[in-house]
């Protein structure tokens, strides 16, 4: 009996016992894992998205894409920057988790019942903090990804984005990145709190729920945040560019205005099905990993609850 007390503690709150160590390690775990193993449609999504492609790089779905590149360019293609968002994932995502447990917590969000605004919000504060961590290491993996890519590693990349553009290189996108994965974050925290619950009233480890609930809460931000994905991709690889004007391209407006322009109403929608693709398993993956992650090292610093 006290064996089940254990498992049914309630591990989603945080324990008092339980430092924000055991939040930011789950949090570096879950985000390398996310990144890492959906990492080659990512880059698809990328190539797709380039609003002035070589003819080498037209593609007209994933699997074409997936093709395509496999056939002319060698599967290590699609894995080309993935060194990146590993450095960067891990640091990023423990201040993202571990922000956003906090926040969570001072909004209310641990209280019984649906607090989807508490989890929104503290989604949104997550996402402000990690992005600037994260922001850079998002602009060397883009310039990596397209086609041609001359840069040999991660350092190499960085060293000549820098001599060539400077430091703005690295933020030019942040304004753009904010705005786009702030109602991103928002609505699939709180579509992930709100499924969790619905799913698991319990509030007990269920892999299932964690999986289910993430996955779904993936696709839906990734589709509705598609058009700000466009023009953040515009903005982070504008430097590989021999368009005047994207190289010129200096904020979301003048890139909405750009995309608009060259590709229409459509042109909003490029990579909406690789970014879905990814984001569902991925996002699945990051909850089911941090989830487990948060249960595992909580556990191991919990003592059994007696029973009367």
């Amino acid at each position: 009996m006290a064996q089940d007390a254990v498992e049914d503690y309630e591990y989603e709150a945080l324990p008092e016992n339980s430092s924000l160590s055991a939040s930011l390690l789950a949090g570096a775990f879950a985000g390398i894992a996310e990144h890492a193993i959906m990492y080659p449609v990512d880059s698809i999504k990328t190539r797709m998205q380039i609003l002035q492609p070589t003819p080498q790089a037209v593609y007209s779905g994933v699997i074409n894409a997936l093709s395509k590149i496999s056939t002319t360019e060698g599967h290590k293609t699609l894995w080309r920057g993935v060194n990146s968002v590993i450095l960067g994932a891990g640091p990023a995502h423990a201040l993202y988790f571990g922000t956003y447990e906090y926040a969570k917590h001072a909004f209310g969000g641990n209280e019984s019942g649906h607090h989807l605004i508490a989890a929104a919000s503290a989604g949104a504060c997550a996402t402000i903090a990690s992005d600037a961590l994260m922001n850079p290491f998002d602009v060397i993996k883009q310039r990596m990804q397209v086609h041609g890519s001359v840069y040999t590693n991660v350092m190499d990349c960085a060293r000549k984005v820098y001599a060539t553009e400077g430091m703005r290189a690295f933020y030019i996108s942040y304004p753009t990145t904010l705005t786009m994965t702030i109602p991103f974050q928002s609505l699939q925290f709180a579509t992930y709190e709100y499924l969790r619950k619905v799913l698991n009233p319990s509030g007990r480890y269920d892999p299932m729920t964690h999986i289910t609930a993430g996955g779904i809460a993936g696709a839906v931000a990734a589709a509705a945040t598609t058009p700000l994905d466009v023009a953040k991709t515009l903005l982070q690889t504008r430097g590989e560019a021999t368009d005047v004007r994207i190289r010129n391209c200096n904020g979301l407006v003048e890139a909405f205005k750009l995309i608009y322009q060259r590709q229409g109403l459509a042109g909003f929608g490029k990579g909406l099905g690789p970014r879905v693709v990814s984001h569902m398993p991925s996002t699945a993956i990051c909850w089911s990993v941090y989830e487990y992650g948060k249960w595992f090292l909580n556990k191991s610093n919990s003592e059994p609850v007696p029973m009367h």
